[in-house]
């Protein structure tokens, strides 16, 4: 789900590297697209001149043509050292789900409406870009979360998110129960349209919408935000990123509900089921042009004051 960004290190480049790496490049996009095809089409001529091995992604290879080397995106995380993601957060976000277990480095090409993770300009990326194939740039990982659902003590479903894992009703908003534990230790029952368990990077998505706090991106944490709490007295709360949550359903809960995982993935839910949500062993290698500042972004993207003097 939407708002997200860029990097922090408190707030220093995490890495800057200064030898040239990259070799095999894919190239990832939303399908159907005219913006997006026509970006991918000259990154495509523009990193073929440059001597590269370009791959596409197989959904939007047939856009550009029938000469362009594809693969799905399992293949491209065995076989690129470096996609490049055009269009918005969203697509961002999908890539990212896959390509995080092969640790390729990921980029991407802004052609969304705020586009927090996605740092090149898509009219003029040729500069930027070259200079980070050069080797100037900024590496940050961020961590995913793995959410699961526990049905009579086995997992009926899981997958992984970047963003955020929301307990939800499935179609029409209202009121369900549930319990909270962190770490096996209750800490409440809730009353509400349901729970967002968010990573700093999905901090300035739906968990800022629902009221939760900005976490920046270096922080090892977990933000819990109740979504139109019963109890007015009820708050997010922010707890260390590794601790294990579970969310254990209401038998007397009266229809299915569901968990989404970055708003793209849903999670069958009955009553009384558990859902286990805790830090995954996957994590988002992000590349950022050097000079990249995580308060420069956020001010400029949530409409931030400028310095007075």
């Amino acid at each position: 789900m939407g708002i997200n960004f860029g990097v922090s290190s408190l707030l220093r480049p995490t890495n800057i590297n200064m030898t040239k790496k990259f070799t095999t490049i894919g190239l990832i996009g939303k399908p159907h697209h005219q913006g997006t095809n026509l970006t991918l089409k000259r990154l495509h001529h523009w990193l073929s001149m440059q001597g590269y091995k370009v791959i596409v992604e197989s959904r939007v290879s047939a856009e550009l043509g029938n000469d362009v080397a594809s693969m799905d995106l399992l293949d491209m995380g065995e076989h690129c050292d470096l996609a490049i993601v055009v269009g918005g957060d969203g697509n961002m976000l999908g890539a990212a789900r896959v390509l995080a277990r092969f640790d390729v480095a990921v980029i991407g090409v802004n052609r969304g409406n705020l586009g927090f993770l996605t740092d090149l300009p898509p009219d003029n990326f040729e500069d930027a870009l070259a200079a980070v194939l050069d080797g100037e740039f900024e590496t940050e990982h961020r961590f995913l979360l793995e959410a699961e659902v526990h049905r009579y003590g086995k997992i009926t479903s899981s997958n992984t998110a970047v963003n955020e894992a929301v307990l939800h009703p499935g179609k029409i908003a209202h009121m369900i129960q549930f319990e909270v534990y962190i770490d096996d230790q209750f800490m409440y029952s809730q009353r509400a349209d349901g729970m967002i368990v968010s990573t700093p990077t999905g901090s300035t998505a739906y968990s800022l919408s629902a009221g939760g706090a900005i976490l920046t991106p270096n922080l090892q944490a977990l933000i819990l935000v109740p979504m139109f709490p019963h109890t007015l007295s009820c708050r997010p709360i922010v707890v260390d990123a590794c601790s294990t949550i579970k969310l254990v359903v209401s038998p007397d809960n009266g229809e299915n509900l569901e968990v989404s995982c970055d708003g793209h993935v849903h999670l069958a839910v009955l009553p009384g089921d558990e859902i286990i949500i805790r830090r995954s062993t996957e994590q988002l290698r992000l590349i950022h042009p050097k000079g990249h500042n995580y308060f420069h972004v956020l001010r400029n993207k949530l409409g931030w004051g400028s310095k007075l003097f």
